[in-house]
């Protein structure tokens, strides 16, 4: 019973957004290594920044299967996590007057293609190892906007799935209800088999007694 209320969860790795926001992290990390001061306060805001949007991505997956609530919550935290990462990642650009490339510009054509199709971490790492900073910084803002676009669409999965299906006690009620009606049905039914048992025993007794009248 406990299976049919508490659905098996924590796929999170399967998710092309879980993908995504990885690579973030590991982009973010390796950018704030070679581009920002040690000292430098904005280092651990982005790396803290892009971690969130990791850890809340996987943390809500696994919370989905006790609480929908929470795991919407946590998406929505990792959403925004990425949003303040985005900011951080223009703002280097701006003030460093560097080029925002254009969505349509032929080099963010080409890295959203790339983004789009490779989910392998270790691709990135070694790509923003070698890449300048300006470079570096379009790539990452390119990989949010496509996390941020997979966040929406999970969070209002996550919202209808809880509308059809309710919260856990829901579930759990809906279980038991279940539960109980599969046990009446059993009990009735095997009342029922016990009677008509009952009833063959009787008539094949009062026939007995006739035949031996006779």
């Amino acid at each position: 019973m406990t299976d049919e209320f508490i659905p098996q969860k924590g796929y999170y790795r399967k998710l092309r957004v879980y993908q995504i926001a990885e690579i973030i992290y590991d982009v973010t990390y390796i950018f704030t290594q070679r581009f920002l001061s040690k000292g430098d306060r904005t280092v651990d805001q982005m790396v803290q920044a892009a971690r969130s949007g990791k850890q809340n991505i996987a943390e809500g997956s696994a919370a989905g299967s006790t609480s929908k609530e929470t795991e919407i919550k946590l998406t929505n935290v990792a959403k925004a996590s990425l949003q303040e990462l985005l900011i951080d990642y223009e703002d280097f650009i701006r003030t460093r007057d560097f080029e925002l490339w254009e969505k349509n510009s032929p080099k963010a054509v080409a890295t959203r293609r790339i983004c789009a199709t490779n989910n392998d971490s270790s691709f990135f790492r070694e790509a923003v190892r070698i890449r300048s900073a300006e470079t570096v910084a379009n790539i990452a803002i390119i990989l949010i906007h496509q996390a941020d676009v997979l966040l929406y669409r999970l969070i209002e999965r996550q919202k209808a799935d809880f509308l059809r299906q309710g919260g856990i006690r829901e579930q759990m009620t809906k279980a038991r209800l279940q539960y109980r009606n599969n046990q009446s049905s059993q009990s009735s039914q095997s009342s029922q088999s016990s009677q008509s048992s009952q009833s063959s025993q009787s008539s094949q007794s009062s026939q007995s007694e006739n035949n031996r009248k006779q």
